[in-house]
């Protein structure tokens, strides 16, 4: 297995349709349902964590996966249904299990966001039986 070092790089396309605007985020956000029809940035950060996670894929062994941590993310332009959404991704730094990247997405018109988006190596089976535990309810007494 190659050695996970600052410098990767990756990149993916989205095209954006209606299901990816913000009227569609959820219906659990009523106050969305007028917005624009414009490509969301819950969708936006979403694609941006996948182009990471895609990145580091084939450096992970078996039973590791990463998690986000932290997005510093500024959505600064709107796409419109129709157009393709380009998300770059760089490996920045490496910090034993933490990673940073550099981020950029852009539509075929403009810089729509660019940042930065932290991740973390886990162990999978050791994630779940936290979550798994976490979600035990815990009595007093």
């Amino acid at each position: 297995m190659t050695t996970l070092e600052a410098g990767l790089r990756h990149s993916a396309t989205l095209a954006v349709t209606n299901g990816l605007t913000v009227p569609e985020v959820s219906p659990s956000f009523p106050a969305f349902a007028d917005m624009p029809r414009v490509f969301a940035t819950a969708y936006l950060v979403g694609f941006i964590e996948a182009t990471c996670i895609e990145a580091l894929h084939p450096y992970l062994a078996g039973g590791e996966g990463t998690v986000g941590t932290h997005i510093d993310v500024s959505h600064c332009a709107a796409t419109p249904v129709g157009m393709t959404v380009l998300a770059e991704v760089e490996l920045i730094g490496v910090e034993g299990r933490k990673l940073r990247f550099r981020v950029q997405c852009r539509d075929e018109r403009d810089v729509i966001a660019e940042g930065f988006h932290e991740r973390v190596i886990i162990d999978r089976d050791r994630f779940m039986t936290r979550i798994l535990d976490k979600a035990v309810p815990h009595r007093n007494g």
